[in-house]
């Protein structure tokens, strides 16, 4: 924890922005640096311009990659592009704006001049899906999209991402292809801007995103139960695209919500400090939502959004919940209060979210669809309607209209702010007094993560690993259940190893970027068996690794 950690910024943590641009345009990557290629991680290719992993020729050499991937997709419908408000966000657009247009795509941005043309990421997904609603598979008129956004990430980031025709994160078949070809394209010295002989020039349209998702909120929200209650709440965007969002979601709806906040500020200069002395917009983090410690005695709820608004924060009068006791108060309440949900649809969570969500969905006659980290997974059950609700650890969701057919498949931070006014409206009481009630039902569970150094080889051992590897048959005291490499709910590999018991559980992940391994736990026995579980998993993980080698 950093000495400065939840204490405002001060002038020395801003980034310079003038740099920061400059550094975008003027400096050119060098394909043979593994720091200067283009990756798509989890959520896209990510970098800062100031150390040369985001800068103009990488954006150029992705967009024409996903030109080339959406023409061998036969996708010949618009490309709807959105940004949020970090800096490096709208140059970024711009270059893929040009690039596509030279490449004959229809490029479709948010119309208007002012807040409104920041593009929160559930928004992109959710025009996405408006469009291609009752296409078929194989229509070429689909839709696709790109998101410029590194989400929470500090100021000096940027991050670009592709969503395909079913609106969500796009799966590695599509990631690991167009990071390939854009790499391609940067090793081989080609121009990256002029326009391909034979090309018809592409055309451009202005899509009203904002207008779009919050007229349709009534579909999914019960707003008229949030504002007949006259549920006072607040929103704070920590200068997020969701800024004019929470605005206009008030005066249509007239609800008594006040939007917390300076607005729009490319340094975050009002923010207060994550846990390691960075600027971060991640309202998930105790420290971060320091920022809104000064508004709490003026309102029973405040909520949240990171920098595209894919994430939640939600404040009560006990302070900032924990992600996960949030998503069980929210997947109790909607599985008893959407009765025209079909029953046979499933609730999907990450594997490494806590196993009282478990609990909750087993009591209320639900099947849990439990896969590896990753809001991709969800996708498909959004999509079909298997699935009515997709949640990760991280704070990040998204559920299904009140039909039970699909709102967004990318996480959507808005809607579960919004769903804990409702929650609030309906109940009568706050989602933290309410996880009160279901700890009283199904146990306390205790929940960490640690990350602890492990090696390159170590990381890889680790993505490795195979059940038989393990070989104790007891986990802090307790007789082991089930030893996971893979994700029960669809086989997919986990990227790690999860170990259960009765009582309590822990994952390991490898870190996609540091020389560490993450170790999620959790006890239904309190605190100290907590600390004995990450202990015991520590000590198997190294055992484990060890008989791999």
């Amino acid at each position: 924890m950093h000495e400065r950690a939840g204490q405002p910024a001060l002038e020395s943590d801003l980034v310079d922005i003038e740099a920061l641009l400059a550094a975008y345009d003027d400096l050119v990557p060098d394909p043979a640096v593994p720091s200067q290629r283009v990756v798509f991680g989890t959520s896209g290719h990510r970098g800062s311009s100031l150390n040369v992993s985001f800068n103009r020729a990488h954006i150029a050499a992705i967009s024409i990659a996903i030109a080339e991937y959406r023409a061998a997709q036969s996708i010949e419908g618009p490309l709807f592009i959105g940004a949020d408000t970090h800096a490096l966000s709208a140059p970024a657009e711009r270059t893929a704006r040009e690039v596509l247009l030279a490449r004959g795509v229809h490029v479709v941005s948010a119309a208007g001049t002012g807040d409104e043309t920041f593009v929160p990421t559930p928004a992109l997904s959710h025009a996405i899906l408006t469009h291609n609603r009752d296409r078929a598979a194989d229509d070429p008129h689909r839709a696709d999209g790109i998101i410029v956004t590194p989400s929470h990430n500090p100021p000096a980031d940027g991050g670009f991402k592709y969503n395909p025709p079913h609106g969500g994160p796009a799966d590695t078949d599509a990631t690991n292809w167009i990071a390939a070809r854009a790499n391609e394209l940067l090793e081989s010295g080609a121009d990256l801007y002029a326009a391909p002989e034979g090309v018809a020039y592409g055309h451009e349209g202005g899509y009203d995103f904002l207008g779009e998702y919050v007229e349709g909120l009534e579909h999914v929200i019960n707003v008229a139960a949030i504002r007949e209650a006259g549920v006072r709440f607040a929103a704070h965007p920590l200068g997020g695209a969701s800024v004019a969002y929470w605005a206009a979601i008030r005066d249509r709806y007239d609800l008594d919500l006040t939007v917390l906040g300076p607005g729009v500020d490319p340094q975050w200069g009002f923010m207060h400090l994550d846990w390691d002395g960075k600027i971060r917009m991640d309202p998930s983090s105790v420290q971060v939502m320091s920022t809104l410690d000064s508004f709490r005695e003026d309102y029973n709820l405040i909520t949240g959004n990171d920098a595209d608004a894919d994430r939640h924060g939600i404040v009560t009068a006990d302070g900032l919940m924990n992600p996960n006791h949030y998503l069980a108060v929210a997947i109790d309440y909607l599985l008893s209060h959407r009765p025209d949900w079909p029953v046979s649809a499933g609730i999907g969570k990450t594997l490494v979210s806590s196993a009282i969500i478990d609990r909750v969905v087993a009591a209320r006659g639900r099947a849990l669809l439990e896969v590896p980290v990753g809001f991709k997974w969800f996708v498909p059950g959004l999509s079909d309607g298997s699935l009515v609700f997709g949640g990760e650890e991280s704070a990040g969701a998204s559920f299904q209209r009140l039909d039970g057919t699909a709102w967004s498949t990318d996480k959507d931070g808005i809607l579960l702010a919004l769903l804990a006014a409702e929650i609030q409206a309906v109940t009568g009481q706050s989602p933290a007094e309410r996880y009160r009630e279901l700890v009283a039902e199904f146990g306390e569970p205790s929940y960490a993560r640690i990350d602890t150094a492990a090696t390159p080889e170590q990381k890889a051992r680790l993505l490795a690993l195979s059940p038989d590897d393990v070989t104790q048959k007891e986990l802090a005291g307790d007789p082991i259940t089930a030893i996971l490499t893979s994700a029960p709910g669809n086989g997919a590999a986990i990227g790690g190893l999860k170990v259960e018991t009765e009582h309590a559980w822990f994952a390991a992940r490898p870190s996609g970027t540091e020389d560490v391994m993450k170790i999620y736990a959790e006890s239904f026995r309190g605190p100290e068996h907590l600390a004995e579980v990450q202990a015991a998993a520590q000590q198997l993980v190294q055992r484990a690794l060890g008989a791999a080698a």
